[in-house]
């Protein structure tokens, strides 16, 4: 130890001046550095980096219905798949078109209508065919909890309702028109027309919901829609007239009932042994990278195991400010995959538990921000983030309990969106802290 403290302090820079600072009582800050004090830069400490799997995320009330699959070449095959529940405003056919006489109208026929909502994740440039089941249990989740997460499922019929193949288009159309099987739609219509059904109650008793699946042999992208999405059906007075055509709409009115089920197949890719929540796997055995995705659960968790130390370097000193610099592994970005703009940061213990966010010296939430700036190399990008608040906590803790950070993308629950950043070891892809220790 006492060389290593020795090798530290010759090789750091030094600038001299007083000061009557208790450390007990510290204030990090980047402004103590126009003090003049000695100043210690230091970048020699060392930085793990591992990856988890969170168990679960709560995918419920996010009002998205997320559905696709794409092949990514470093988290694996990535799915989605969406369950919804609809209902009825009403419950009989001629509230819809001011008549009191049902016996009149036919069906016609009845659609899914899925109106985009502007998200999309990977290739939208690929075909991709969807297919509408019905649910035949209950929404309902599991005992003592009201949400759905990203790894519930319900029991669905496997004959499919309808079918589509398409080429999303998120951002240049407002919706997929989807045709349902005509058995399925005079069955409900008939419900209706024969007043069979009186309430919301018995309503989703006989239809219990839907579950939107994609087919993995037309992998290429996620795409997201919102919950004004409609059963439609359309029906008529049989006399042929354009002005005795109409429809009825089935809406997704309760948002707890409409959830995404998010999974993906790791099999041969670097994280493929994620261990559960409460273990680690180091940035060693993955490729010197940490992993990060939304929807999936996997998080990047960063560790200074002998920040400790540093209090050991004079009998008065306290860190004013840490710069961390984390870099996207090059090539694992692209327009298909882009790099997301902030990267939310938590404080957990060994067990992995989320004790709160990264704060500043002030309490402030912080999280870590991406540098873009164009050059030739991309050796500008990476994202920054201060925390020699969070630093000098953990140099001065009494006890021998040591907390980490967790790295995750600021929308958890209804975005596939990832990235990988490279460890202290990558060489291409280097993460750096930059550490100034005042001494007084």
């Amino acid at each position: 130890m006492y060389k290593f403290l020795i090798l530290m302090f010759f090789g750091l820079l030094l600038f001299s001046c007083d000061s009557d600072v208790d450390s007990g009582e510290f204030v990090v800050g980047a402004d103590y550095l126009a003090l003049k004090n000695k100043v210690l830069s230091i970048d020699t400490v060392t930085i793990d980096v591992s990856n988890i799997k969170l168990d679960s995320l709560v995918t419920s009330n996010e009002s998205r219905i997320l559905v696709g699959n794409y092949d990514d070449p470093l988290f694996g095959k990535v799915k989605s798949d969406s369950y919804f529940q609809v209902t009825a405003s009403s419950f009989n056919l001629y509230s819809e078109n001011s008549d009191t006489d049902a016996t009149g109208y036919v069906f016609d026929s009845i659609a899914m209508i899925l109106r985009y909502d502007n998200y999309y994740y990977a290739d939208t440039t690929k075909i991709q065919t969807l297919n509408i089941h019905r649910v035949v249990k209950k929404f309902k989740p599991n005992a003592n909890d009201d949400s759905f997460y990203n790894n519930s499922t319900l029991d669905y019929n496997t004959t499919s309702l309808g079918t589509i193949t398409y080429k999303p288009n998120p951002i240049g159309r407002d919706s997929i028109n989807v045709k349902l099987d005509n058995e399925f739609g005079l069955e409900l219509f008939n419900k209706f027309k024969n007043n069979e059904i009186s309430n919301s109650s018995e309503f989703t008793e006989y239809l219990k919901g839907f579950v939107l699946t994609s087919v993995s042999s037309t992998s290429g992208s996620i795409i997201g829609f919102n919950l004004s999405s409609v059963l439609r059906l359309y029906y008529s007075k049989g006399k042929g007239d354009a002005e005795d055509f109409y429809k009825k709409d089935f809406t997704i009115l309760d948002a707890t009932k409409q959830f995404n089920s998010i999974s993906s197949d790791r099999s041969g890719t670097l994280i493929q042994d994620l261990p559960l929540s409460k273990m680690n796997l180091s940035s060693l055995y993955t490729g010197k990278a940490g992993f990060i995705q939304s929807g999936t659960g996997v998080v990047c968790r960063v560790d200074f195991p002998n920040i400790k130390q540093l209090k050991y370097l004079a009998d008065k000193g306290a860190i004013v400010d840490a710069k961390l610099v984390l870099k996207p592994v090059k090539n694992s970005y692209s327009k298909m995959f882009p790099l997301p703009e902030k990267l939310n940061v938590y404080v957990v213990d060994k067990l992995n538990r989320i004790k709160t966010t990264l704060t500043n010296s002030t309490g402030e939430s912080i999280v870590a921000t991406l540098n873009n700036e164009n050059d030739e190399f991309d050796e500008s990008v990476g994202y920054q983030l201060s925390l020699g608040s969070f630093l000098q906590k953990e140099m001065l803790k009494e006890s021998d309990a040591k907390s980490g950070l967790i790295f995750t993308l600021p929308i958890l629950s209804k975005v596939v969106d990832r990235v990988v950043l490279g460890d202290q070891t990558n060489k291409e892809s280097e993460m750096k802290l930059q550490i100034y220790y005042i001494t007084y």
